[in-house]
């Protein structure tokens, strides 16, 4: 007799068991997307008020001055933007080329330290970041010339440095999944080493990429302690130009921070925060909608790459 076989009275056990496993993951699928969908509700509840009882020009105004009852989201869109795009171009050629070093040039000794270090980085606080960027970062960039060390720069260079960790951890993990095959393959046709990781685990490897600059991206744009202490604070339209990034902004969730507990309860300043809120929920899930896209393109195309 076979003992490694299962006695026939185990089996509708085991169905049982698995069926309450996949009740539990179901239960778990839906009630994530029901408390994204109750989110989305309460910002739109809270917030509706801003865009009924504000003509759009005057909500997307270049003025932001709460006090006098001017609401001009402009400044705020305008800080956010620069912040984040100045962390994702610091952000992203550093964490790709340092995913690179640890998955293709690394010894393994030295991966099994620096990989640890670089996950522990970001269980760091934002506001201790905030905290040393605003007494240490912030005084460095003021004696290199700018007139203020609170500036969109400063605040990039933090965010940069927030998100490095996530980029860096992903895109490891994403070149890590390539197979070997790939690569002893192309060495044997006479690629070299850095042919090999331009021309086939890069582009293998790009739906992890992808995912991990949209992480980075949606790290910075949510934001809110380090950026309220390094960017000066200031709800002003910076000059368009070469020095835009050395001059202080606001970002929208440092808005939020700074003014949700000084409003009161149903006023339309207190509404015009929460479509700030909804403004930032909506970008959020514009980022996600790219990123799936853009790994559904990179999967059907490294798959039509291989078939050829």
């Amino acid at each position: 007799m076979d003992t490694a076989q299962a006695p026939p009275e185990s089996l509708p056990n085991r169905r049982i068991g698995e069926r309450i496993i996949e009740g539990v993951i179901l239960v778990a699928g839906i009630s994530t997307i029901l408390i994204v969908a109750l989110i989305f509700l309460f910002l739109l509840k809270e917030g509706i008020n801003a865009f009924l009882d504000i003509p759009l020009r005057q909500l997307f105004g270049d003025r932001w001055y709460p006090i006098e009852g001017i609401y001009g989201l402009m400044p705020l869109l305008v800080g956010t933007t620069l912040v984040t795009i100045g962390a994702v171009i610091i952000a992203v050629p550093l964490g790709l080329v340092a995913a690179i070093y640890l998955g293709e040039f690394a010894p393994q000794w030295l991966r099994e330290i620096l990989k640890p270090l670089i996950e522990i980085l970001a269980g760091i606080p934002s506001i201790v970041l905030g905290f040393l960027g605003w007494v240490a970062l912030a005084p460095l960039i003021q004696n290199a010339g700018a007139d203020t060390g609170l500036t969109a720069f400063t605040g990039s260079l933090l965010l940069a440095y927030m998100s490095l960790p996530t980029i860096i951890s992903i895109s490891e993990d994403a070149l890590y999944a390539v197979p070997r095959e790939y690569r002893d393959g192309a060495l044997a046709i006479g690629a070299t080493q850095w042919q090999t990781i331009w021309r086939v685990v890069l582009p293998a490897a790009r739906s992890g990429l992808v995912i991990a600059v949209m992480l980075g991206i949606g790290r910075v744009i949510g934001e809110t302690m380090g950026v309220l202490l390094v960017t000066g604070n200031a709800a002003n339209m910076p000059a368009f130009g070469p020095g835009m990034f050395f001059n202080p902004v606001r970002t929208m969730t440092a808005t939020i921070a700074a003014e949700m507990g000084e409003v009161a309860q149903g006023s339309l300043h207190y509404s015009v925060l929460f479509g700030i809120g909804l403004i930032l929920f909506l970008i959020t899930f514009v980022v996600n909608w790219l990123a799936a896209r853009l790994v559904g393109v990179s999967g059907a195309r490294t798959k039509v790459g291989g078939q050829v």
